[in-house]
């Protein structure tokens, strides 16, 4: 189950080595015995083996993996190429569009991002098919909780955005060095709430410029 960087591996490895992490194990090999889960298990920690810790530059939090077939890849609110994009995605490209005056790439595959730096963290990492939310409150909340709070204590500043009160409740994490950017969800239940015409894009980009890093590609 673990197939996970070097880097990611030392700063974890006491979590995996805890009763919480062994009962989720046994919890994930029975379930991906008897039923349809996602992400395939070499994709579960996609999001960490495409970013090693030194090289994170923006960290964007979600919640768990899509639940329909050939969605879920690993990296919050992607899809692999040739897949047609979730509403929630559909609504981020639209305001990187509105916010930098570009066009985005017409693929919802995110690890263009990913290779830039983009940490896109779901907070459980696996999910039965057809059944949102089927894997919470398993273990993963534990082990990802310690992902964002050992990221927030990096020295070295970082943005994170955080979408929806319940990204924004990992905000205590999170130390004064970074920049904390909220807004409402992108799904299409909240994003005329605030999240179109936040700007984050942009505020983040200023925001790695400002302290001598790459700004991100958002297309």
């Amino acid at each position: 189950m673990i197939q996970i960087r070097k880097s990611w591996f030392e700063l974890l490895k006491d979590e995996f080595n805890k009763e919480y992490f062994k009962k989720l194990q046994d919890f994930l090999k029975e379930e991906y015995s008897k039923y349809e889960i996602y992400p395939a298990e070499k994709n579960i920690f996609n999001a960490l083996n495409h970013v090693s810790f030194d090289k994170i530059k923006v960290v964007i939090i979600g919640q768990d993996p899509y639940h329909e077939p050939g969605q879920a890849q690993g990296l919050s609110f992607s899809v692999p190429d040739n897949v047609e994009k979730p509403p929630s995605l559909v609504n981020i490209m639209k305001e990187i569009e509105d916010d930098l005056q570009v066009k985005c790439h017409p693929s919802g595959n995110l690890e263009r991002w990913a290779n830039q730096g983009v940490l896109l963290l779901n907070t459980v990492l696996t999910v039965r098919r057809g059944q949102a939310n089927s894997h919470k409150d398993k273990g993963w909340e534990i082990l990802t909780r310690k992902i964002i709070e050992i990221v927030g204590k990096r020295e070295e500043p970082i943005v994170f955005m955080l979408w929806g009160s319940y990204a924004q409740s990992f905000s205590d994490l999170i130390g004064n060095q970074h920049l904390i950017l909220k807004a409402p969800h992108p799904s299409p239940l909240s994003a005329y709430r605030g999240f179109f015409g936040c700007k984050h894009f942009s505020k983040c980009n200023d925001f790695l410029i400002k302290n001598g890093q790459t700004p991100i590609d958002w297309r």
